[in-house]
């Protein structure tokens, strides 16, 4: 049998891929994976389609048995890797026997992980993704314990190397201002570049709650009509705390969005542990 077994899931342990764009009418969002660089990065060790289904790994925890002689590859969060029990190394192409036990640890940088496996996660596809979204339940569920994880075919030609390079630790995530940063005072946009912010315990895959020292206050204390939201939207409700949405964030709002995080800095916003403080930096 062409599978993966799960034995343990750690905290939440889901399957994802580039996620399924085009559905925003419908109240569907992307979803797909948090960390896209990272997702990539992992189906091309394989040698994948780019498309192919991975698991997505949050705060590590993950024990899984291959049924079959397979090739993985993990990437993204600084976890370690172990098969059975020997020590191996992320951004690489690894080998792991029919029986034996792959292992990931809680990481010592980083949220989430990445495991790919040559031919994908096999798992049903829903209006064109094989993504898990979180906050409209499309999607397969999120593994649980004995999960059988069939393998697809999803194979691409093979990468130029059997090892990457990880990506380094962004200092701030690049923003553009707008669409209703009018909303805002002078001062509180100012606040959104100088002071740092931390990453509250109330986030998930949905959006980070952000926590500053100072709220942004508002401008205009008017009601906003409910407005189309995009990845990486710094929404402020009346707390003056942002909100960065990721990948299942809504797909409609109705608070303010004084800035969005660009696409090229998702990646990193998405491996933003509890705790951590990131700052903004404004482009264009």
């Amino acid at each position: 049998m062409r599978a993966l077994t799960v034995l343990r899931t750690g905290p939440l342990c889901t399957v994802q891929d580039r996620g399924r764009p085009g559905h925003a009418s419908i109240g569907v969002g992307r979803s797909g994976a948090a960390d896209l660089l990272s997702h990539d990065a992992a189906n091309r060790l394989v040698g994948n389609d780019s498309h192919a289904a991975t698991l997505e790994v949050t705060f590590g925890g993950l024990n899984l048995r291959a049924e079959f002689d397979a090739l993985v590859a993990v990437t993204g969060a600084r976890a370690t890797c172990r098969i059975d029990g020997t020590e191996q190394g992320l951004y690489s192409t690894l080998v792991i026997r029919a029986g034996q036990e792959l292992e990931l640890s809680a990481p010592t940088w980083g949220l989430r992980s990445y495991l790919a496996v040559r031919g994908g996660i096999d798992v049903p596809v829903v209006l064109g993704s094989r993504s898990t979204d979180t906050m409209s339940s499309i999607g397969p569920a999120a593994l649980s314990l004995g999960t059988a994880l069939p393998v697809g075919n999803d194979k691409s030609c093979w990468p130029a190397a059997d090892f990457g390079v990880p990506p380094t630790i962004r200092e701030a995530l690049h923003i553009t201002f707008g669409p209703r940063d009018n909303w805002f005072t002078e001062r509180a946009r100012s606040l959104l570049l100088e002071q740092p912010w931390t990453v509250t315990q109330d986030s998930d895959r949905v959006g980070i709650r952000l926590d500053g020292a100072e709220p942004l206050t508002r401008a205009i204390d008017d009601e906003l009509s409910s407005e189309g939201m995009v990845l990486g939207s710094l929404q402020v409700p009346p707390s003056g705390q942002p909100v960065l949405f990721l990948a299942d964030h809504p797909v409609t709002g109705g608070y303010p969005v004084i800035a969005v995080v660009t696409a090229g800095a998702m990646s990193a916003a998405a491996q933003l542990t509890p705790g951590s403080r990131v700052h903004f930096r404004a482009i264009g």
